[in-house]
C-alpha cells in the first residue's frame, strides 16, 4: 500500500507532466493561427457585483476588437445590490444586451439564458472579477482560423494588469497547472478551460445542466466529444488581483474539486470511450481527488514500516508538512519562505480535496456563488 500510494503520487505530480512533455516532442499537433475577426458574443453572468461590474464593462468596451463585430451580453442572476442599475446604464450602448433574472438560479442557468440570445459565430465567456488585456479577444479569435479549433482557453495571470505575475501561494499552483494545460494543447486537447476567459464556437455549445459548477470543464469536454480540439493560448491573458485570504482560496478550491465529482454524475460518458481524451481526463482531474488518501497512506506506512528507507521517507514528509505550518504562522524568512509557501499551498489544496470527497460521500452539494 505504501509503494502503490507513492507511485500514484509520483505519477500524478511528475509522471503525467513528463509524459505530456515527451508526447509534445514526438507528436506535436499545433493548430494554425491567423488573423480572424468573426462576429462574437461576449457572455458574463453576475450576481451582486456592483463593486467590479462597472470596471469590467468598461474593460470589455475598450477591447481592441471591431465594435461592430462584438455583442456583450450580461445576465444578472437575482442581484439585490446596485448591479441592475449599472447594467441599465450600460445598456444604452448598442453593443450591450442585458438579461435581468429576478430569481437567483445559478451561473449555469444564466449561461443557458444567454446562449438563447447570442448572435456570434464564436461565444466568449468571462467572469466579472478579472480584467482582460486589450488585445486578448483579438488574439483569442486568431485560433479559430483553424477549423479544428472548437474551444480556446486564455491564461489567467495573478497580479495587477501589466505587472509581474505573483509566484507564491496560489500563483505557484496556477503556474504548475498552466504548464500542464500548455503541454496538453500542443499535441491534443486541454482538459477544461480557464473560466476567466475562454471561447467556444457557437455551433458547438450545448445546454448546461442547471446545477453545473464547472462550466469551464463541461463545455470544453462537450467540444472534444464532438470531434473538435480545445487549445490553451498563453498570449491571451486575463488578470486577477490574486491577493485573497487563505480561507477564500480554500473555499474556492473545495467548490472546484466538488465540481469534478459532480461532472461524473452529470456526464458519466467522460469515463467511457465516448471521451476521446479519457486518459488525460483521469490523469489530470480524477487522480488529484485521490491524493489525500494516497498521502495519508504514504505517511502512515512510512511510520509503521521498519528500515532506513521508510524512516527517511517519514522524516522528509514530516519536515515538508512542518514547513506548511511555519508558513501558516508566517515564521519563515529568506530562501526557506518560498519552499514553505509551496508546502502550505500543497497542504491546503489536498485538504480541500479531502473536504470535497466528504461532501460527495455525504451528498452535500456545492453551488455557484459570487
Amino acid at each position: 500500500m505504501f509503494w502503490a500510494s507513492a507511485v500514484l503520487i509520483a505519477y500524478t505530480y511528475f509522471g503525467y507532466p513528463t509524459w505530456l512533455w515527451l508526447r509534445s516532442r514526438w507528436r506535436s499537433r499545433p493548430l494554425a493561427s491567423a488573423p480572424f475577426t468573426p462576429f462574437i458574443s461576449v457572455v458574463m453572468v453576475v450576481r451582486n457585483e456592483e463593486q467590479f461590474l462597472r470596471r469590467k464593462l468598461q474593460n470589455l468596451l475598450e477591447l481592441d476588437y471591431p465594435a461592430e463585430l462584438m455583442q456583450i451580453l450580461v445576465v444578472s442572476d437575482g442581484s439585490t445590490d446596485g448591479t441592475e442599475a449599472i447594467l441599465r446604464e450600460y445598456e444604452q450602448d448598442g453593443r450591450v444586451t442585458v438579461l435581468l433574472n429576478q430569481l437567483a438560479r445559478g451561473k449555469a442557468s444564466g449561461l443557458n439564458d444567454a446562449f438563447g440570445f447570442t448572435q456570434g459565430e464564436v461565444v466568449v465567456l468571462t467572469d466579472v472579477r478579472q480584467l482582460l488585456e486589450p488585445n486578448s479577444v483579438r488574439l483569442l479569435m486568431e485560433n479559430f482560423a483553424d477549423p479544428a479549433a472548437g474551444c480556446v482557453s486564455g491564461e489567467l495571470m495573478l497580479g495587477a494588469p501589466g505587472s509581474v505575475e505573483i509566484r507564491k501561494g496560489a500563483g505557484l499552483y496556477w503556474g504548475f497547472e498552466k504548464s500542464i494545460r500548455r503541454l496538453e494543447g500542443i499535441s491534443g486537447s486541454v482538459v477544461g478551460a480557464t473560466g476567466a476567459l475562454y471561447a467556444v464556437r457557437g455551433n458547438l455549445l450545448v445546454p448546461l445542466p442547471a446545477e453545473t459548477i464547472l462550466d469551464d470543464v463541461y463545455l470544453p469536454m462537450q467540444v472534444v466529444r464532438q470531434g473538435a480540439r480545445v487549445r490553451f493560448d498563453s498570449r491571451v491573458r486575463a488578470w486577477d488581483d490574486g491577493r485573497y485570504p487563505l480561507s477564500r482560496e480554500f473555499e474556492r478550491k473545495v467548490r472546484t474539486l466538488s465540481g469534478n465529482y459532480q461532472l461524473l454524475q452529470l456526464a458519466p460518458w467522460l469515463l467511457t470511450s465516448q471521451n476521446p481524451i479519457r486518459f488525460e481526463f483521469v490523469s489530470h482531474k480524477l487522480l488529484r481527488l485521490l491524493m489525500p488518501l494516497a498521502l495519508a497512506v504514504t505517511l502512515v506506512g512510512s511510520a509503521l514500516l521498519s528500515g532506513n528507507l521508510y524512516r527517511t521517507a517519514l522524516v522528509l514528509q514530516l519536515a515538508f508538512y512542518g514547513l506548511s505550518l511555519l508558513a501558516l504562522l508566517q515564521w519563515t524568512r529568506g530562501p526557506i519562505a518560498r519552499l514553505a509557501d509551496a508546502s502550505l499551498t500543497f497542504v491546503v489544496l489536498n485538504t480541500a480535496a479531502l473536504v470535497a470527497f466528504a461532501k460527495a460521500v455525504t451528498g452535500r452539494k456545492a453551488a455557484w456563488g459570487r
